[in-house]
């Protein structure tokens, strides 16, 4: 009796961790269109609401009560010009962050969101709230800056050369002074993406220890 010749095993695709742009570009697009659509229907509610739902869902430093903003305050805005402001580098640095796959996105964001809310509640002045979605652009653009060089990719520091020409003045923004600025927001959730760069690149390294930089 012959014994069958044994199929090698297919090996399983590797994610690429140097991708600068998503892998089906076009989903992602998709996602983030409707995510700031939802931003932009929130707000609209917010605004026949009379700002009920600034109220009920930002961040009041320090209260129990409004530990809860750390969940909602990125989804309001202090009025159209606020979310206005932010619609472009919500949508693009959101798109580029999903260069890993949803998964890694997700993780990235999540990060970002509760580390970066949970900053704001300690360190923010009292008797006030904070609401917006700076924060995650911060940590977005935090996390596209750092992760080429954690990764040590040629790709992802060029992407990061180019965003940091365009945007990075946007990073003076961690600085206190400007008046009604949540300059907390952006700080910490730069912190946040900074963190979950390292994060990530980390989590890379360990999974495939021989992978060389591109």
């Amino acid at each position: 009796m012959v014994a069958p010749v044994p199929t090698p095993p297919v090996p399983t695709p590797r994610r690429s961790t140097t991708r600068v742009l998503p892998a089906a570009p076009l989903a992602a697009l998709v996602t983030m269109l409707v995510f700031t659509a939802v931003l932009w229907v929130i707000e609209l509610v917010d605004q026949v609401t009379n700002l009920k739902l600034d109220w009920a869902g930002g961040i009041a430093p320090r209260e129990v009560s409004g530990l809860d903003g750390v969940l909602w305050s990125p989804l309001l805005h202090d009025g159209w010009g606020h979310l206005i402001a932010n619609t472009l580098p919500f949508l693009i640095f959101g798109f580029l962050a999903m260069a890993g796959g949803i998964k890694q996105f997700i993780a990235v964001t999540a990060t970002i969101w509760l580390l970066g809310g949970l900053g704001v509640w300690l360190t923010a002045p009292s008797g006030g709230f904070t609401v917006g979605a700076s924060g995650v652009i911060f940590g977005w653009l935090a996390f596209l800056l750092a992760r080429g060089f954690f990764a040590r990719s040629a790709k992802q520091i060029l992407l990061a050369i180019v965003l940091f020409a365009f945007w990075g003045g946007m990073l003076f923004g961690v600085l206190p002074g400007q008046a009604n600025i949540s300059w907390q927001a952006h700080l910490f959730g730069a912190l946040a993406g900074l963190f979950a760069a390292w994060v990530v690149a980390r989590a890379d390294r360990r999974r495939a220890p021989g992978l060389g930089a591109a």
